[in-house]
């Protein structure tokens, strides 16, 4: 099947619009994966999941629902540490909901907070999360209470639609707009982005809000069957790269000249899932492809999520992701059909660098004298424990504090806009509940992230969140030893290869194959621009260690001044550079 795209010759701003016909060569329908018939026949995502929340039988939805509430924000999920207790007792797994909330570049009130801490103790587990991409996460909802948790999330003006299923999902950004003019217009493409790229359909606030009934709604920008797989948005801000923006389907690198934000230089391409044994799957770090000025970033925008959703693959859903469909056209192909859609060249890329892609922990004050907080938050985890009071302590604060809680994409907490006359109350109270700024962590620890896998993860094929800790403190072991404790090192861990904890772009990244047994990856960038590679397979934790140490002592040894570890193992010879995901396997 093909079709054509005629684009009238005109100007737009200084760029000339180029026409082009473009041979769209779609999948056969026919050869769709199931998921594809699914969003098909939802009526725009509405499906059955209505009279699948009234079934009293099960704890679970339809199974075609279990693909359909993603879209609005919600994974089934179950309790795998009691499976095999509750299959002996002849009963069904416990099945329970994780919700997702979207909230763009991760900002939310004190109020907003907690009404979401609230919702927590009643509804969830008594914790929150805070993902990688800025959102937070209640676990452990059972179906009776989905509907009461969602409409608590829309009273705070938040909601959760977009926050998984095939559709661009929560647009990422540095989180602390005050700090400069610069983040905070930053800060605003975030939401218009997000904003512009929502599903149009009415079937949330029709099922989760009893919404009047409308007629099915068309989706411009997706269409009925929405995109191949998801898409992630993320904007960097030099010379930081806390967002990691190389590992998103779509990236903007802001460019400042003179003080002022001019626009953007745009990424595509990024991605972190891969499959174990299956080399037609792999990571992959996004390409710069040009620039775009503020008055073309939209249909930028638009336009990438179009052409994926018109060129990514249908038939199978592991290689659905944008990257894939960049490495089957060329990147000069999609580049090519990207102008066409949007009817205008990207400009020639600007010039940049980053230094860093962590968070900066402790307090700084802005030039209007507020004050902003990072707290260091063990994978994001915000829970009461025998050592730390988290849920607690951030729950009294809100209750003192009129300014944002903020969540940096490296899964800590960011008390932002706090007035002086707070800041003492704060720290009291951070004492008080055992709370920590970083000031005690090794850098290498304040560097770490986990996802969560067992046990509520049904992908996990190891621990992640639970078991990171101790890994750390034996790898702190060793980083003493050697009198490198004081260097960061980024050390990723996931319980399987799907990427949620981004381990394929850490020095140190440890993705999970057996219960108790890891990859060890090395290689990675500091700054996120290059992938890392697969070391050693299949290997426990003393392998691990075992493995680590000569590497560790070397670093100590023949480091080049303040090279990063990343780097030192690749100009070591101890592992290849992987610039290209296509490398990744050879």
């Amino acid at each position: 099947m093909t079709s054509e795209i005629k684009i009238e010759q005109t100007k737009v701003g200084q760029t000339k619009v180029v026409q082009t016909i473009v041979d769209q060569t779609k999948y056969d329908p026919s050869k769709h994966s199931d998921v594809e018939r699914i969003k098909v026949e939802s009526d725009y995502l509405r499906g059955t999941i209505t009279p699948s929340l009234k079934n009293p039988i099960t704890g679970s939805v339809a199974d075609d629902d279990l693909m359909l509430i993603k879209f609005h924000g919600i994974y089934q999920q179950d309790d795998r540490d009691l499976r095999n207790e509750r299959r002996k007792q002849k009963l069904e797994p416990l099945y329970s909901f994780m919700i997702r909330a979207r909230i763009p570049g991760g900002v939310a009130t004190s109020e907003q907070y907690i009404q979401m801490a609230e919702l927590a103790t009643k509804y969830s587990s008594g914790s929150l999360r805070l993902t990688t991409r800025q959102a937070y996460q209640w676990h452990g909802v059972f179906k009776r209470n989905l509907k009461t948790t969602i409409a608590g999330i829309n009273k705070t003006m938040l909601d959760t639609i977009a926050a998984c299923g095939d559709v661009n999902r929560n647009v990422m950004s540095n989180p602390l707009p005050e700090t400069s003019k610069i983040h905070a217009e930053v800060f605003e493409w975030t939401r218009k982005i997000s904003e512009h790229l929502l599903p149009k359909t009415k079937a949330y606030h029709e099922v989760w809000l009893d919404g009047e009934k409308v007629e099915s709604s068309e989706e411009p920008i997706y269409g009925q069957t929405y995109l191949p797989r998801k898409f992630k948005t993320a904007i960097a801000i030099p010379p930081y790269n806390d967002v990691d923006v190389f590992a998103n389907d779509l990236g903007f690198i802001a460019i400042e000249e003179d003080g002022e934000l001019v626009g953007f230089n745009v990424v595509i391409g990024g991605g972190m899932g891969s499959s174990h044994g299956d080399e037609s799957t792999y990571p992959r770090v996004g390409n710069v492809i040009g620039f775009c000025n503020l008055d073309q970033v939209l249909a930028v925008s638009e336009n990438v999520v179009k052409v994926q959703r018109d060129f990514g693959n249908r038939e199978v859903r592991k290689l659905a992701r944008l990257k894939y469909t960049i490495d089957k056209l060329g990147i000069d192909g999609f580049v090519q059909k990207l102008h066409a859609y949007q009817g205008f060249e990207l400009e020639p890329a600007r010039e940049y660098s980053f230094i860093h892609n962590g968070d900066r922990y402790g307090w700084i004050e802005d030039e209007n004298g507020k004050w902003h907080l990072t707290l260091y938050i063990h994978s994001g985890r915000i829970i009461d424990t025998e050592e730390q009071k988290i849920f607690s302590g951030l729950l009294e604060i809100a209750k003192i504090h009129k300014g944002e809680f903020r969540i940096s994409p490296n899964q800590n907490m960011i008390i932002s806009n706090v007035e002086p006359k707070n800041k003492k109350k704060i720290d009291s109270l951070l004492k008080q509940h055992n709370i920590s700024i970083g000031e005690v962590e090794s850098p290498t620890r304040l560097n770490s992230i986990a996802c969560v896998a067992f046990p509520t993860c049904s992908l996990a094929m190891a621990e992640a969140e639970r078991y990171l800790p101790s890994f750390i403190d034996k790898l702190e072991v060793l980083l003493d030893k050697y009198s490198i404790k004081e260097l960061p090192i980024n050390v990723r861990m996931t319980g399987c290869p799907n990427g949620c904890g981004r381990p394929f772009l850490g020095e140190i990244g440890m993705v999970g194959k057996a219960p108790g047994k890891y990859n060890l990856y090395l290689g990675a960038s500091h700054t996120g621009h290059r992938l890392n590679k697969l070391y050693r397979e299949n290997i426990n934790e003393q392998q691990i260690l075992e493995e680590l140490e000569p590497l560790l002592k070397d670093y100590a040894e023949s480091r080049d001044g303040q090279e990063r570890f990343g780097d030192f193992v690749i100009r070591q010879g101890h592992i290849k550079a992987v610039e290209n995901g296509l490398d990744f396997h050879s």
